[in-house]
């Protein structure tokens, strides 16, 4: 029997782990993981596709587009999604209408979309008169995506913190000198997650201490053409020749200590994922308060006995009360060597 006429059955589950497969490749952000798998009447996988980031087409659209490349009939097939597929326009139009349009006559999802703004995807399947079904591995699909579901029902951005130490997790040595701790493929990847980013924050510290422009560049130093909003927050003035502040009106003081307030602020501005680069202070805030939704940690093979801590005091007095994370395979991850570096993507590890 085909899996289409088995709800549940092994072939089906197997069909979803390769789209949960392919949702891992794509970046976290402002956007949900999402892979998507498009199979024919007796269960053979035709075409994957995966979600790579905001502004990019999603999942479905991405499957659709390699088998309109193929000259794939779509009578007889079944689209697999680990996401219910989404009924709204934002950068890109609504994932449910395109599946509709296209021919494909059956869905299966994973999880349902329970953002306000994006879900009921299946009821527009289901009243084109599609077969839709959902639930088919429903439990990994919703654990995907936790923390981004979190974020959205908060109504707050996601939060990438960027950390680039030596061994013993120095950012700048003795003397105050960090340029560079990480080699130029850790750095131009670095360069990759900004670009992505629709914010890069710092503290005013570090505004002062580094005056960094933290605009998102290729390897060869060209600007790229989307860059984030540039972010400094802390009660300190930022100065009106800060490298930060630029010329494109892309510059934002957030004049708090307070996380909680600065993501508010940056939703409200349209900020959705938010990408923290410094210093200290400012990643020990924002992961005292339990912000921070994933660690990309570049790792360099230096150690220098003393020097500026990535982390500011955390308040954890025993073993049993750390902050305790896990590797993440998605984006790539969750283990790369750059250049001499090693990148490390982490996210919190469940309650207990």
């Amino acid at each position: 029997m085909d899996p289409q006429h088995r709800p549940g059955g092994d072939a089906e589950r197997s069909i979803m782990r390769t789209a949960l497969h392919a949702a891992a490749r794509g970046p976290r952000g402002a956007n949900p993981l999402v892979g998507a798998v498009l199979a024919d009447a007796a269960g053979r996988i035709l075409h994957v596709g995966h979600h790579r980031g905001a502004g990019t087409v999603h999942a479905e659209v991405d499957v659709l587009q390699r088998a309109a490349s193929a000259g794939t009939d779509l009578r007889g097939t079944t689209m697999y999604v680990t996401l219910e597929p989404c009924n709204h326009w934002g950068r890109t139009g609504p994932c449910a209408e395109a599946i509709v349009e296209a021919g494909v006559p059956r869905v299966v999802f994973g999880a349902p979309d329970r953002t306000s703004a994006a879900a009921g995807g299946a009821a527009t399947l289901r009243a084109a008169g599609l077969e839709v079904r959902s639930g088919v591995l429903a439990e990994e699909a919703e654990r995907l995506n936790d923390r981004w579901g979190e974020t959205m029902r908060a109504q707050r951005p996601f939060v990438t913190l960027k950390v680039a130490q030596t061994l013993d997790a120095r950012i700048a040595a003795a003397d105050g000198t960090s340029q560079w701790i990480t080699s130029a493929s850790a750095r131009e990847h670095g360069h990759d997650l900004r670009a992505r980013a629709d914010a890069v924050l710092v503290g005013t510290g570090t505004v002062l201490a580094d005056d960094p422009r933290l605009t998102a560049r290729t390897g060869d130093g060209a600007a790229v053409p989307r860059q984030p909003l540039r972010a400094a927050m802390g009660l300190r003035a930022v100065p009106a020749g800060a490298a930060i502040r630029g010329s494109d009106g892309r510059f934002r003081h957030l004049v708090t200590h307070d996380p909680h307030a600065a993501l508010a602020e940056l939703y409200d501005a349209g900020v959705r994922h938010v990408l923290i680069e410094g210093g200290a202070t400012v990643a020990g805030g924002f992961l005292r308060a339990g912000l921070v939704d994933e660690i990309s940690l570049y790792q360099a093979p230096l150690l220098l006995g003393a020097g500026r801590p990535a982390f500011a005091e955390q308040g954890i007095g025993t073993l049993a009360d750390a902050s305790r994370w896990r590797l993440d395979p998605a984006g790539g991850g969750p283990v790369q060597q750059l250049g001499p570096d090693l990148w490390i993507h982490l996210r919190p590890a469940p309650a207990g």
